[in-house]
């Protein structure tokens, strides 16, 4: 099993609730792939970078989950549909 990190902007203009269901909904497409997840880090309402569909804010979440390694190729596939999910990344975390 390798560990994991996905990354999450969220639409900063949905409802809580709204932005609580996506972020399960992302958690539970890792653990239907086959994953385990170990921690959810939520940064907040940050500014973002550059404009991204006429937005200027986004809220940041980091998932941290263990898997094999076809795991993230079909949490990515699934994420890259869902509403109000501005940006998305998912990358291998070192062991170090």
């Amino acid at each position: 099993m390798n560990k994991y990190e996905l990354a999450l902007v969220l639409n900063a203009k949905i409802e809580d609730d709204a932005r609580a269901a996506v972020l399960e909904r992302a958690k539970e497409y890792i653990t239907r792939a086959g994953g385990t997840v170990t921690e959810v880090e939520e940064w907040g309402k940050k500014r973002l970078a550059y404009e991204v569909q006429k937005m200027n804010e986004g809220y940041y979440y980091f998932i941290q989950f263990e898997a094999d390694t076809k795991v993230p190729a079909a949490v990515e596939q699934d994420v890259r549909i869902l509403d109000n999910v501005l940006r998305f990344l998912c990358v291998r975390k070192d062991e170090a």
